[in-house]
């Protein structure tokens, strides 16, 4: 693999622009507002912005790639798009003086993949609807799930190493990063078994399901155990399941950047589909679970689009979380009463605002504010995190605003 002089100079020029940002004095007020707030001594709401629809963002070229070499381009989309959004939405986002390159490992994969039947309604966005084929319908099938067998591909990761240190010498660090690992089997569990039957079976085969998530309960501690014996977890976490991550708690005494543990980072885990379940039915057949992978981690967050208003008090049980996501569809109101100033309220607000026509960002404003006036009364620290973000019907100046309206509300 090599690498032009004419790709070296792109990079190279992207890269001093994105050092230059580091370097401002706001970065390090940023991160002292996220430990803040990941401490539960918060100064301000944070804001932050992921999961975007790059295909609808390109304004003026800002985001063409002109590099060739498929590894250049990795880094090449990397780099513009941390000045894309620094440039038109930086919210609460941190610029570090550095350029991830994460390290090619192998083996990661539980040794059954999704078949699936897909509803694509735009061929430029990742975002489609899923009609997954059921492959788990025997106790037999359950042995489709295999333990990972990790390992670090040496030589790639070497040359990966070598030609970015080459590039970026004298500009930007190069960190060599591995994984931050997630606990969430049951959106593997929908991929392999379908929606409908996952459910069904909750009630109609509650012990085959037991199996089955003890199974992946196991392949999953597997695989961490392997990532941190090989010295293949991550170093410097900046995010979270799309959230800030930085704080004082975290690495844990005893820690060294060449052997990372579990305990020195943060971890998510979710089960959406159980939306549809009771708090019992989703502490039997996913947080007894859940247990066992979040007691080997220094902190925790906990959700993604499921509604957990009803549910903080099972999640209370899980060790170390300090994060609630609070979806679009959970009630406010019972969700801040019920997480009061014990965790981080992590408000998901509807990325649909940014779908409708007309564009309407004083309707955004009053989301917004009813958000933060709720987390006031009952004393919640609170992050708003936009994510999940299928279109902004190729508007992206509509995201911009979002960004503008958030910091000016979470602001005064």
């Amino acid at each position: 693999m090599s690498v032009s002089e004419t790709e070296r100079d792109i990079l190279r020029e992207l890269a001093e622009r994105v050092a230059e940002i580091a370097a401002l004095a706001v970065q390090q007020e940023t991160i002292s507002l996220w430990k803040a707030l990941n401490g539960l001594r918060p100064v301000r709401p944070m804001v932050m912005i992921d999961q975007i629809p790059w295909h609808e963002m390109e304004v003026d070229g800002e985001l063409a790639l002109q590099t060739e070499n498929n590894f250049c381009r990795e880094m090449e989309t990397t780099l513009r798009r941390t000045l894309y959004c620094w440039r038109h939405m930086p919210a609460d986002m941190v610029v570090e003086p550095l350029i991830e390159v994460p390290k090619v490992i192998h083996g990661e994969w539980f040794g059954i993949r999704v078949i699936e039947e897909a509803a694509v309604l735009d061929p430029a966005n990742d975002v489609y609807g899923h009609g997954y084929i059921d492959q788990l319908q025997t106790e037999a099938d359950l042995e489709k799930i295999r333990e990972p067998e990790v390992s670090l591909h040496e030589q790639a990761t070497a040359e990966r190493e070598e030609i970015a240190r080459e590039v970026f010498d004298g500009i930007l660090e190069v960190r060599m990063q591995g994984r931050f690992p997630a606990f969430h089997p049951w959106d593997f569990i929908v991929g392999w078994h379908n929606p409908q039957q996952s459910l069904l079976d909750l009630v109609e085969r509650p012990e085959f399901m037991h199996q089955l998530m003890s199974r992946l309960t196991e392949v999953n501690l597997s695989l961490l155990d392997q990532l941190e014996e090989q010295d293949l977890l991550g170093v410097g976490q900046q995010t979270v399941h799309c959230t800030g991550a930085y704080t004082d708690e975290l690495p844990a005494p005893g820690f060294d950047p060449e052997h990372p543990r579990a305990k020195d980072l943060w971890t998510f885990g979710m089960a959406q589909i159980f939306s549809a379940v009771s708090p019992a039915m989703h502490q039997e057949f996913w947080l007894d679970y859940a247990v066992r992978w979040y007691s080997r981690f220094g902190l925790g967050y906990y959700g993604c689009c499921e509604p957990l208003d009803e549910k903080i008090d099972i999640i209370r049980n899980l060790p170390h979380v300090r994060k609630i996501s609070m979806s679009p569809w959970v009630d406010e109101e019972r969700g801040a009463e019920r997480i009061g100033r014990d965790f981080v309220f992590s408000r998901k607000p509807n990325p649909a605002f940014l779908a409708r026509e007309p564009w309407d960002p004083a309707a955004v404003e009053r989301d917004l504010r009813d958000t933060l006036e709720r987390c006031a009364h009952h004393g919640c620290p609170v992050e708003l995190i936009l994510k999940d973000i299928s279109t902004v019907r190729y508007e992206p100046q509509r995201l911009w605003e979002w960004a503008d309206v958030a910091m000016r509300v979470v602001q005064e």
